[in-house]
């Protein structure tokens, strides 16, 4: 699934966009899909996306798609120059994004186009730390 986002307005729309992709994974193809991992998938969307918009002129595309057990979060922008990660610094106020981002994915690349670049974050689908088993409440 992919979608072309050119507004600031439009990062809600992208976290929408995840949503239902998850609803698809988990109704229509029967994947498991675990609460910890539509929250990040949310999560990594919505720090990408505004990233894209924020640092990068003209619109980003979004692309989710499942591969061996987990959802490839891609976002492509015009821009080249590479975000920096930096080390954890809890001292500094802002830019932990990327930082959480990478903490919380099983893979996360970053690589130049010949146009812009595309980064890409893997989210696992199945269980979490909470014990929700893909999808399974806990009471």
């Amino acid at each position: 699934m992919s979608a072309v986002f050119g507004d600031s307005e439009e990062i809600a729309e992208a976290r929408a966009l995840a949503r239902s992709f998850l609803t698809e994974v988990r109704e229509a193809h029967g994947l498991p899909v675990s609460g910890r991992a539509a929250a990040t998938v949310q999560l990594v969307v919505t720090e990408l996306v505004t990233n894209a918009r924020k640092y990068a002129p003209g619109p980003c595309l979004l692309s989710l798609e499942v591969d061996d057990g987990a959802v490839q979060v891609t976002v492509w922008d015009s821009e080249p120059c590479l975000p920096i990660v930096r080390a954890a610094d809890p001292g500094r106020a802002g830019q932990h994004g990327l930082e959480i981002v990478v903490a919380l994915c099983r893979s996360f690349e970053m690589r130049r186009e010949p146009v812009g670049k595309r980064i890409t974050a893997a989210v696992v689908l199945g269980d979490d730390a909470l014990g929700d088993e893909a999808g399974a409440q806990v009471c």
